[in-house]
């Protein structure tokens, strides 16, 4: 499913008319100015998956900023958002699947189309941490609570005491462990930093909607960015989701129908993801190898 078929970026000559224009102020940054030009990226074209494959400073996390802000997405976690970015994303232009290009007009996206980016997973695994740590802390408590009630000398006088009745009994009928898990809810971890990453992939995404991933691959082992690649394309092939994702992992790369732009080329340009430099390097290091592993399998 496509809901966003097409983005413009203003053009260096627009972009380099505005920076001149506020030489004179305070500013030493004028980000995202001039950033994605640099590489002459003037527009995309998107499939139902669009990959935006380049290193470090490619401007590919810019990139998916610049079209969540102009297309209003959601997001959890804020970002580097100079004071410049309303001015620049005032000057690009979108179209929606089924219109026709030329209109000043921000196409609407479905309901629950957002941004998800490493600071929001990062963030998602760091308040389990925080739960789990207020969960360990209650247990200990109740650990020691549970020896006090269950030994101490209990009399019911009045009324007033019955809730402390209740507790007693609760503690002498059960063992330790039960009456840990009657009062106290599993601790939410149980997973790994990696299984809880792709714990929050899997509650975000949901079916018919518009998603741009930046770099989704942190925090997954190989093996779980392989079950995230499964995850995202039956995702985008059977349950009408868009994917506009930023990534250099070769397992991602990979995906099948994706559309790939180089931002590491001089000019941006489409490839294919075995053309890619970062695969390249990858294999070329595993046919070194090659003796290795067909003898120790």
């Amino acid at each position: 499913m496509v809901y966003l078929s097409h983005f413009e970026f203003p053009d260096r000559e627009i972009e380099y008319n505005f920076t001149m224009n506020q030489k004179r102020t305070c500013y030493d940054t004028f980000y995202p100015f001039l950033v994605l030009s640099e590489h002459r990226l003037r527009e995309l074209d998107f499939e139902p998956v669009t990959i935006l494959y380049g290193g470090n400073g490619s401007g590919k996390t810019t990139a998916l900023n610049v079209i969540a802000e102009t297309l209003g997405l959601e997001r959890d976690t804020l970002y580097n958002r100079s004071n410049f970015f309303e001015e620049y994303t005032r000057l690009c232009s979108c179209v929606g699947s089924g219109e026709s290009r030329g209109k000043k007009r921000i196409p609407r996206m479905p309901k629950g189309s957002r941004i998800i980016t490493s600071d929001d997973v990062f963030d998602f695994m760091l308040n389990l941490r925080s739960i789990n740590d207020g969960i360990d802390r209650k247990r200990e408590e109740l650990f020691e609570d549970y020896l006090d009630t269950k030994y101490s000398q209990f009399t019911m006088s009045s009324m007033e005491d019955y809730e402390q009745l209740k507790k007693v009994c609760l503690a002498r009928s059960n063992t330790q462990s039960k009456y840990i898990r009657r009062n106290l809810m599993d601790n939410v971890r149980e997973h790994s930093n990696g299984e809880s990453a792709f714990l929050y992939f899997t509650d975000k995404i949901k079916e018919n909607g518009l998603y741009l991933l930046d770099e989704p691959e942190n925090s997954l082992s190989p093996a779980k960015q392989q079950e995230l690649l499964k995850f995202l394309e039956d995702s985008a092939r059977f349950f009408g989701c868009q994917f506009i994702i930023a990534t250099h992992s070769p397992f991602l790369l990979s995906m099948r129908g994706a559309k790939i732009y180089d931002m590491d080329e001089e000019i941006v340009d489409v490839k294919r993801w075995t053309e890619l430099e970062n695969v390249r390097t990858y294999y070329a290091f595993f046919q070194k190898y090659a003796d290795e592993f067909e003898r120790f399998p």
